[in-house]
């Protein structure tokens, strides 16, 4: 059976957490086989998440990272390269269609928790964005991992 996992974080991050995300990023392969990862795309957790997924995917080439957007945006067809150079796929579920984008976010990152078996989190202020998604995971009992 194949395992999901997704990671939320600020959207600045002014501490290393290269090694930290590697080291959980292997475990959950290895011992929890996930193979598939869901990002959201919109900061600097985000970048480092998907950096050290592609990076994993020279070693275990089964694994799957997958842009997961709150709404489409014309940035998927003008670097349309870019994203099929760095992921395997591109996601906009249906149920954000016509949802403001503010709160399209906000269903996104419900989606990924609701569509994942384990949460990567690297939050540590109690508000915004991935401040909420984490207290969601907790809510939802996903087996959550810390990077602080």
């Amino acid at each position: 059976m194949k395992k999901k996992c997704c990671g939320f974080g600020h959207r600045n991050i002014y501490i290393n957490i290269d090694s930290k995300i590697e080291k959980i990023l292997i475990d959950l392969i290895e011992n929890k086989f996930v193979d598939l990862f869901y990002k959201g795309g919109m900061g600097d957790f985000d970048k480092i998440f998907s950096t050290a997924v592609r990076k994993l995917k020279k070693k275990y080439v089964d694994i799957k990272l997958i842009l997961v957007y709150p709404y489409f945006t014309n940035d998927i067809n003008v670097n349309k390269e870019f994203y099929n150079t760095n992921y395997d796929s591109i996601l906009i579920p249906e149920e954000f269609a016509g949802a403001h984008y503010k709160r399209a976010i906000k269903l996104r990152n419900k989606w990924m928790i609701d569509n994942s078996e384990f949460v990567i989190s690297c939050v540590n202020r109690n508000f915004g964005g991935a401040y909420e998604a984490v207290k969601y995971a907790k809510k939802s009992k996903k087996k959550i991992f810390n990077i602080n």
